[in-house]
This record gives C-alpha cells, sequence and structure tokens, in this order.
C-alpha cells in the first residue's frame, strides 16, 4: 500500500510515519502539510491512504476529503486530528477511522492491521469481479462478432448494391468491386461501435445503448464505469479502449480517469489551479478536467 501523510506539525508527521514503518508494510511516499498542494499531487499520483490531519492550511482535511470523494479512486481516508467535535462528520464522509492525538502506539497498531487486511480482501474482490467482467466481455465480443458479420456487413453490402443500381454500373462490375472490397477490407467486430449505438454490459445481458444517452465514463482500476440515463455500467476495458468507441466528436477525455458526453454539460464551475468541475443534466455527480485538458476544454467550449 501508498500512503499519503497531510499534517502541518512536523513532530506529529514524523511520529506517524515511524508508527506506521513500525506496524506496517505501508509505504508513505510523501508528507505534505498543505490541502490544496495535496490535490495537485493526487492529481499526479495515486495512494491507497491518507492519513489526514483537520487543521491543515488553504483547504482544511474536511473539505479536502468531500473533494477526494468525488474522485474515480479513492482512497481510505485515516482522520488524525486533537479534535473530537468531528468524528461524526469524519464518518459521514466513510472515513476509514479517526485517530485522536496524541497518538496511541496500540490503536495506531490496531487500525494499520485493520487497514491492510480490509484492503487485501478489497483487492481480492476486485479481481474476482474483474475475472466475472472478463467471462462476460468474452461473450460480448462473440456476439458484436457475429452481429457484424452477420447483421452490419449485410446492411453495407445491401446499401452498396442499391446505389450502384441507382448509378447504372453493371452487375458483372458491381460483383468484381465487391470482391476487391471483401479482400482489400476486411471486416472488425468492433467496427459498429464507433457509431451512434454501443453495447454496455450488465450483469449476463448486453444493452444496446444510444451514445448521447451516455453522460461520463470514469476509470477504476482495471474496469469503466459508464453512468447513462438509464443507470451504471461495468466495461472489463480500459477508459481509453471504451472512449476509441464513442463519437469522438462528443466524448471529451477530461482527465486521466474520466471522459464526459459534452452534450450533456449544464455547468461548468471554476475549481482550484485554473481547472473546472462539470456538473451535468440530471445528475449529482460531478466530473473534474484536469490542468493539462483545461486549454483543450476551453477551445471546445468555446470559453
Amino acid at each position: 500500500m501508498r500512503a499519503l501523510i497531510v499534517e502541518d506539525e512536523i513532530p506529529a508527521s514524523e511520529e506517524l510515519s515511524y508508527l506506521i514503518r513500525e506496524h506496517s508494510q505501508i509505504e508513505v511516499v510523501d508528507c505534505l502539510e498543505d490541502g490544496l498542494d495535496v490535490l495537485k499531487f493526487l492529481q499526479e499520483q495515486e495512494v491507497d491512504v491518507l492519513f489526514l490531519d483537520i487543521n491543515i492550511p488553504s483547504l482544511d482535511g474536511m473539505m479536502l476529503a468531500q473533494h477526494i470523494g468525488k474522485f474515480a479512486r479513492k482512497p481510505y481516508i485515516v482522520f488524525t486530528t486533537a479534535y473530537k467535535e468531528h468524528a461524526a462528520e469524519a464518518f459521514e464522509l466513510e472515513a476509514f477511522d479517526y485517530i485522536l492525538k496524541p497518538y496511541d502506539e496500540k490503536r495506531i497498531a490496531t487500525m494499520l492491521h485493520k487497514l491492510e487486511l480490509t484492503f487485501k480482501r478489497d483487492q481480492e474482490q476486485s479481481e474476482s469481479m474483474l475475472g466475472e467482467l472478463q467471462g462476460e466481455d468474452q461473450a460480448y465480443r462473440r456476439i458484436q462478432g457475429y452481429e457484424s458479420a452477420h447483421g452490419l456487413g449485410v446492411e453495407q453490402e445491401n446499401d452498396k448494391r442499391q446505389a450502384q443500381v441507382r448509378s447504372g454500373i453493371p452487375q458483372t462490375q458491381q460483383g468484381m468491386e465487391q470482391r476487391v472490397v471483401s479482400s482489400s477490407s476486411p471486416s472488425h467486430p468492433a467496427d459498429h461501435l464507433t457509431g451512434t449505438r454501443i453495447n454496455l454490459l450488465r450483469n449476463d445481458n448486453i444493452i444496446v445503448t444510444d451514445s448521447a444517452d451516455i453522460y461520463y465514463a470514469e476509470a477504476q482500476e482495471k474496469v469503466t464505469k459508464v453512468y447513462t440515463k438509464n443507470g451504471e455500467f461495468t466495461m472489463p476495458v480500459s477508459i481509453s479502449d471504451f472512449h476509441s468507441r464513442l463519437p469522438q466528436d462528443t466524448f471529451f477525455r477530461c482527465h486521466r480517469s474520466y471522459l464526459v458526453n459534452l452534450s450533456q454539460i449544464r455547468e461548468i464551475v471554476p475549481w482550484f489551479n485554473n481547472t473546472y468541475l462539470l456538473r451535468l443534466r440530471d445528475l449529482e455527480a460531478e466530473v473534474p478536467v484536469s490542468r493539462g485538458k483545461v486549454k483543450e476544454f476551453r477551445q471546445l467550449m468555446r470559453i
């Protein structure tokens, strides 16, 4: 596991680092003092757990946890603070634990053991789910191949034949052209996914969905979560692969972990470091635009 300590008091930060090294296999990758610096750090790197003080500069721990809760991959959060009164709010934010200062070594050791066990369990569940999704994806791709060979290919040939008849091309020449097309342009099973329809997986079912009904997608581990007007789907592919199957003029990769349907944006909210949060029609979720994508996004949206 990789950990980030967020603490503006050096003695407390050093003590916590020592206890983590002594009682766990968790790697502390950095110690930061400022809430905005943490958000910048997490835009570039991923960690599995944050040990988060509440009273820190720029953006306090509670506000920071709220922002992190919108990330595609959410790290565990362990609050480390001298203030008892924030405990209820912390657990509303789904904090893993709430540790009071001064630190009690036995309490820290127990928490770290529980954290590592939980991480291992969640990893195993994620791998099991991925295996199931890969099995579904194999069936999904077989159906795609069948549809491409027996559905779309036939439709394309019929459309071509009708066009040739209208243009007056002799039937013998039509046959020669058809054979040339067949030999030089082999069909690809996924070609039809780049149109207005895309097949999404839910349990053992393949749901044919209009791409306009997709609001956004987010990368989670080795799968992609897809959010539509008809619910949520999990695709056993990378977000880059999924993006390649969508109309490129409509869907924008606004962040390394997110892509968004530009036509579904209802509000663009200025966020920290000159970036944006995107609010979408009919959904409560907010989608971030990363710093590296801001210029391109502004050009697309003419802002």
